[in-house]
């Protein structure tokens, strides 16, 4: 389960889910072609393929792209905003796309958001604390009731005293419900026997430098062994040849 994400979907395909389920290899091609356009302004370098369930919400120096038929995923922390309505226009649709997604959370603050855009026209978009909502723009999809009407609730720890004011259901919940009624899949909720988890779907790994401070690829290549539960910054361009994978 996920406590955070920041991802963005640009989507053609009419089954999304179809696409993520084929066990396609993301186009390592397309996604430098893509982190290059969306920062024109650094050095892109690949690091590795990873997953969602490790890479979903990146550090600010990190982009991981999935290029997938009629399907791709951006995980950038630009995506983490707390007015989705205030994405920049070179996110929106950078790809001609016919639907733009955005899902984003972190259970640390309570915080989830969600937005979405039809041929880059804005159509909705909803971002909250447990307590404030922040953003509330567009009409209310059908998908969204069983959360207004407060049938999945904030789960509370022991010795948690909940505010008054609280909101009938998590944010991160409901920005998790929008990625599975959007994608086809949950980041957070348990997944049934056989359903699409974040670990099967691969990201390109990208380090952003500032413009002209990259380094040397060769400086790069890490030891053989890494500490348990690190993030392993593979061999430059090694996962190019589709063999960094790490979840």
């Amino acid at each position: 389960m996920l406590s955070k994400a920041s991802s963005l979907w640009y989507v053609d395909a009419p089954d999304p889910l179809t696409v993520l389920r084929a066990n396609h290899d993301p186009d390592p091609d397309a996604a430098l072609a893509l982190a290059k356009q969306l920062y024109s302004d650094r050095d892109v370098l690949p690091i590795m393929v990873g997953t969602l369930a490790g890479c979903a919400g990146p550090d600010l120096d990190e982009v991981y792209i999935g290029c997938y038929p009629g399907v791709t995923v951006v995980c950038s922390a630009q995506a983490a905003r707390i007015h989705p309505t205030e994405l920049p226009e070179l996110l929106v649709r950078p790809l001609a796309s016919e639907h733009t997604y955005l899902v984003s959370f972190d259970t640390a603050h309570g915080w989830g958001a969600f937005a979405h855009w039809e041929r880059g026209e804005f159509r909705r978009a909803f971002s909250s604390s447990r307590v404030n909502i922040l953003e509330d723009e567009g009409l209310p999809l059908v998908w969204e009731r069983p959360y207004w009407a407060g049938e999945h609730p904030v789960r509370w720890q022991a010795g948690e005293l909940p505010d008054p004011q609280t909101l009938p259901f998590d944010p991160p919940d409901f920005a998790d419900a929008a990625n599975n009624e959007w994608l086809g899949f949950h980041y957070r909720a348990p997944a049934a026997e056989g359903a699409l988890v974040p670990g099967d779907v691969a990201v390109c790994g990208f380090t952003l430098y500032p413009k002209g401070q990259a380094p040397d690829p060769a400086t790069l290549i890490p030891p053989e062994h890494e500490p348990d539960g690190a993030r392993p910054k593979r061999g430059l361009f090694g996962w190019l040849r589709g063999h960094d994978r790490v979840s």
